[in-house]
């Protein structure tokens, strides 16, 4: 597969995995404290694009970066740097975002009939927004490192220096 292909579908995973982010982030916003019956159509709507743009998107990160690895032969300390970052973001999204969804989005279903949100949906509303939080700097650290590729290791640094000369 050309190189540039695998790097043109990695763009396309960033622009599933970001947008998707932003797009929880500002309905989160816009909706902070509704009542219970839009909550649910809040966590519908977080549930579905998760599996619709985050997932996917993050997914086809990673399996482009290891194409980069294993086929191109990427072996750069960025790229290192960048599977960690990766790594981070992946355990968060799998392990404890997406499973909270449904859980959050059946709490809130749950909360209908009294019109107020249950103290249980609050905490762990509050738990994913936490952990959602700290994706922030593993993300920017992925997406510098892919997007400067900048050379870490002497050795790296010393053919960088030589290529511009």
């Amino acid at each position: 597969m050309p190189r540039k292909l695998v790097e043109f579908a990695h763009e396309i995973g960033n622009i599933l995995y970001v947008g998707g982010i932003l797009s929880h982030i500002v309905i989160g916003v816009l909706f902070a404290n509704a009542a219970p019956d839009t909550m649910v159509t809040v966590y519908t709507y977080k549930l579905q694009s998760a599996y619709i743009l985050i997932l996917p998107g993050l997914t086809l990160k990673i399996l482009c970066d290891l194409v980069l690895f294993f086929f191109c032969r990427e072996r750069a300390w960025w790229m290192r740097i960048k599977f960690l970052a990766a790594a981070v973001l992946a355990t968060n999204a799998f392990v404890f975002l997406v499973p909270m969804m449904p859980e959050l989005l059946a709490l809130a279903e749950a909360s209908v009939p009294s019109g107020h949100l249950n103290p249980e949906f609050v905490t762990l509303e509050h738990k994913e927004m936490f952990i959602g939080q700290l994706n922030v700097i593993p993300l920017l650290v992925e997406l510098t490192m892919g997007a400067f590729k900048p050379p870490i290791s002497g050795s790296e640094r010393r053919a960088a220096r030589a290529a511009s000369l």
